[in-house]
């Protein structure tokens, strides 16, 4: 049915960590022994201590959806709202780290009842006192309560903010009204010394700027130049990695807004940002990362044991006091200093080297996903390929990134500049080097701690997400930019090992979609120059069996077209005739019997690619009775497309599936000419 379409990026609906629930309405009786109500009423106590610890504990079990249906019938909603003003800063704080967990695992659902509800009024102000603040003069001790309170507050509402804006038509426009960038510019300028407050704004910026033509609009240079002190910022840790990454993705989205004479510029300093994120070899600095973490908590035993030394000389008033402060850490949850078992956070606070690697991971994944939106239409009719379900829980923040399903969108020609900028920055040759399988090593010693263990689907998602984005510079990019023919060839020797290098071809789907995706690209542009194709036919077949147990509508359709592509290049070949059988009845077998009729379609649409021509196609087609098979699968195909068509496919799939419907009876007609005059 053509060529493959390009894929495309949209922003993550929700955090990886949270848990979309279909909110459902429970009965009285089911919500008695409920502790929602309780919880709900220490809301209102006069003590400050009591507020923030019903908070904390709210923001806890709204983890667990089964409990978000009670906490949402007794208005959880409009009894936090408030709290978001309260005078006390640490139930400013947890009281909005309870409204981001609820919007995180309540679903869209739960996020429009939010706004619905006015909680970005509170929000607003909150955000509003907090840029307040970060204005006011520094105090003698940078680190004190009320300077770090006041950003730990910050990081859960803009935490709020991202997931509402990007569950909620209705919060982006309240957003574009509220003249909240200034603070989102504010966030992101702290990165020198809180960069989670700055990843939090970060990955605010680039939702809130993503197809949002009424904010581009109010735009200023003051913004630009914001925007590109941090891509050139020195700091070479892997969260400002992918605190850059955000931002080159906010300045794509702001392109269109930028002056003339910046957008070159500008598309330099993106381009020259994702190649950096994506030179950085994971597979060597993961290991390292682990055993940093490991020497750091040998020298801490070590520190530790030599402290226990020193504690057996302490007079007793100190342990009295030790005890004390324990107590009090007990009752309230926060002294007058941070401290680790602030339970405000959605998740316990990790080590360094984890949230390293994590960030190090997710900046790649991003970088991969800008570029592939880079290779993609921008028209907004387009469908785009939504991230709707989430499985890793190691983001560097519980609103990360999140992974999904896909759907495939039209192919557009790059322009110039954009072109020059990925040739000059070697933007397909690092993409390449990403599609490697994880690193064994890094994978063995993920796999083996617990705490890192997510990480390897990180890493599976790294290599899936530059197949996806191969897909698209192969659907974009001429053939010298790729290397020319043996570009191509060694290219496709890659791909046909990380399909067919094992006895079995991986079933994992993400994988599956991505890499056949890839491969169908590749061999339509060595199709398109003669160049001969790298897949046997027995490759072929065994590649058309695992896809047709695939549940991904795409996996089944790409892998009929490449049956399609290779098959009308065998057709040119001398003795090719049994293998054109052997593709001729697999694509028959799906033509009759798969489910969805896009594969139908697209598996009718090989064979007339196939058997369209040569003196091998026409005795292969004799041998296997195609035209008897396609006169008795017509009359099918049409009733099926009648019965099921309007309820089940777009305007645009019906207008192909009747095009095919019509060509099919072309074809028939064509194959029943061939016989005739054979038979003359």
């Amino acid at each position: 049915m053509g060529k493959s379409k390009n894929k495309k990026f949209k922003r993550p609906q929700f955090s990886a960590d949270g848990l979309p629930v279909t909110v459902v309405k429970e009965t009285e009786d089911e919500c008695v022994d409920s502790p929602a109500g309780e919880m709900l009423e220490k809301l209102q106590s006069p003590s400050a201590d009591v507020r923030e610890y019903a908070c904390a504990s709210i923001s806890q079990m709204v983890q667990l959806r089964q409990v978000i249906p009670a906490f949402l019938q007794r208005d959880a909603i409009r009894c936090l709202g408030p709290l978001l003003l309260d005078r006390s800063l640490a139930v400013r704080e947890t009281a909005a780290g309870a409204l981001r967990n609820l919007s995180a695992c309540g679903g869209f659902e739960v996020c429009d009842d939010m706004v619905k509800q006015d909680v970005l009024t509170p929000l607003a102000a909150l955000l509003r006192e907090c840029h307040g603040g970060f204005d006011s003069p520094a105090p003698a001790e940078p680190r004190t309560e009320l300077r770090h309170s006041v950003e730990d507050v910050a990081n859960e509402a803009v935490h709020l903010l991202w997931n509402l804006c990007e569950s909620s038509s209705r919060a982006m426009s309240v957003f574009n009204k509220s003249g909240l960038l200034d603070v989102l510019l504010q966030c992101l300028a702290r990165h020198p010394h809180n960069v989670e407050l700055a990843l939090s704004a970060a990955h605010c910026l680039q939702t809130v700027t993503e197809e949002n033509s009424d904010l581009l609009g109010a735009l200023n240079f003051s913004v630009l130049q914001g925007l590109e002190s941090v891509l050139l910022s020195p700091q070479t840790d892997m969260a400002h990695v992918l605190l850059r990454t955000l931002v080159a993705g906010t300045m794509w989205n702001l392109k269109s807004s930028m002056p003339s004479e910046w957008q070159a510029h500008a598309l330099g300093a993106i381009v020259e940002t994702l190649g950096g994120a994506l030179e950085l070899d994971s597979g060597t600095l993961i290991p390292e990362l682990r055993e940093a973490e490991e020497a750091r908590r040998r020298a801490a035993v070590e520190g530790g044991a030599a402290a226990d030394d020193r504690d057996g000389t302490e007079d007793m008033e100190e342990e009295g006091n030790e005890e004390a402060e324990g107590d009090c850490k007990a009752r309230k949850g926060r002294s007058s200093c941070k401290r680790d078992d602030d339970f405000s956070d959605l998740q316990p606070l990790k080590e360094v080297e984890l949230r390293e690697a994590s960030a190090l991971l997710t900046a790649q994944q991003t970088s991969l996903e800008i570029i592939v939106n880079m290779c993609c239409s921008d028209d907004p009719s387009d469908d785009e390929w939504e991230e709707t379900s989430s499985s890793d829980e190691s983001e560097i923040c519980p609103d990360g990134i999140a992974d999904g399903n896909s759907s495939l969108l039209s192919p557009l020609c790059l322009s110039a500049e954009v072109h020059s900028a990925l040739v000059n920055f070697r933007i397909p040759e690092k993409v390449l080097r990403k599609t490697e399988f994880p690193s064994s090593v890094a994978m063995e010693v993920c796999g083996t701690t617990p705490a890192w263990k997510s990480l390897t689907k990180k890493m599976q998602r790294v290599q899936c997400r530059a197949l996806t984005c191969l897909h698209n510079i192969l659907s974009t990019m001429d053939m010298e930019a790729l290397g020319g023919a043996s570009g191509l060839r060694a290219l496709a020797d890659h791909l046909s090992k990380l399909v067919f290098s094992t006895p079995e071809i991986p079933t994992k789907e993400e994988f599956l979609e991505a890499v056949i995706s890839a491969l169908r690209s590749l061999l339509q542009m060595m199709a398109s120059k003669n160049i001969p194709q790298c897949v046997s036919p027995q490759q072929l077949m065994s590649l058309s069996e695992a896809a047709s147990h695939c549940d991904t509508v795409s996996v089944r359709v790409n892998a009929m077209a490449i049956l399609g592509i290779t098959g009308s290049m065998l057709a040119r070949e001398a003795d090719s005739a049994d293998s054109l059988q052997l593709i001729g009845n697999a694509l028959l077998e799906v033509a009759s019997k798969d489910p969805n009729m896009m594969v139908c379609g697209e598996a009718l649409d090989a064979l007339f690619d196939v058997f369209a021509d040569g003196k091998e196609a026409e005795r292969a087609a004799r041998n296997i009775g195609l035209l008897p098979a396609l006169k008795s699968l017509q009359p099918v195909f049409k009733a099926k497309l009648r019965k099921e068509g309007k309820g089940k496919y777009s305007p645009d799939q019906l207008c192909v599936l009747d095009n095919i419907k019509v060509n099919l009876r072309r074809f028939i007609g064509y194959l029943g000419m061939l016989e005739r005059s054979c038979t003359a």
